[in-house]
Formats: C-alpha cells, sequence, structure tokens
C-alpha cells in the first residue's frame, strides 16, 4: 500500500488536536484536512470523500455518533473506515464502539503519535 496521497479528514472541535494529528500523519506523508465540529464535518465527508476519517465523539453541534451513523446510513460514504479518537475511554465506550457500531478502530486521548500512526497504517492497509 502507498500511504502517498491518501486523504484523512479529521473531524474534531479543539483546532489544537487537529493540528496535533495533522503534524504527526503529514510527516509520514498523508494528507490531512480538518473539520471544526460535526455539521461541518459531515458535510466534507460527502463533498470530499476522503480515504479515512478521524472522528472525535464528544463535540457540541453534532456529536461522533451522529456523524458516524449518517456516514453509514449514506450510499455514498459508508464504506469509507472511521477510526473515534475521542478522550471517552471507558472500556463500555470502545466495545461499543467497536463491536455494535462497526466502526474500524478507536483511540483513547491523549494518545502517542505511535499509537495514531499504527492505527491508521493498521485501518487504511485493511481498506486499500
Amino acid at each position: 500500500m502507498t500511504e502517498k496521497n491518501k486523504f484523512i479528514l479529521c473531524i474534531e472541535d479543539e483546532p489544537e488536536m487537529i493540528d496535533l494529528i495533522r503534524l504527526i500523519l503529514e510527516r509520514r506523508g498523508f494528507n490531512v484536512l480538518g473539520a471544526a465540529g460535526g455539521t461541518e464535518g459531515i458535510k466534507k465527508v460527502r463533498e470530499l470523500h476522503p480515504d479515512l476519517v478521524l472522528l472525535d465523539l464528544m463535540m457540541p453541534d453534532l456529536d461522533g455518533w451522529e456523524v458516524y451513523q449518517q456516514m453509514k446510513a449514506d450510499e455514498g460514504t459508508r464504506n469509507i473506515p472511521v477510526i473515534v479518537v475521542t478522550a471517552k475511554a471507558q472500556s463500555i465506550d470502545k466495545v461499543l464502539g467497536l463491536h455494535i457500531a462497526k466502526v474500524d478502530d478507536y483511540i483513547a486521548k491523549p494518545f502517542s503519535p505511535q499509537d495514531l500512526l499504527a492505527s491508521v497504517e493498521k485501518v487504511l492497509g485493511k481498506h486499500s
């Protein structure tokens, strides 16, 4: 799999987190675009069809689960892989996210750059 030109959309309400994720992933040759919140995020998913979505769960306008459900309900976006990136690190949330909703992976904040890269490469590897 070539990582070059893989396009990742980061849907996150904290600009600093988008900047951090962009810094980590662009060093590896990924193209990263941020969306400030769920409403902007779902709009960009539909317009841009990214290779991968990094999705925060707790956002003020439209939460991550709602964005995820809208993506999976739409024929054009349902096959885009999603990694949930959230501070809600309780194990029950992880179980729900991975097994019931079928997200591709789950990363708890704070995370290390290695954890983020490993998850992104694993998920993109499965979907390439």
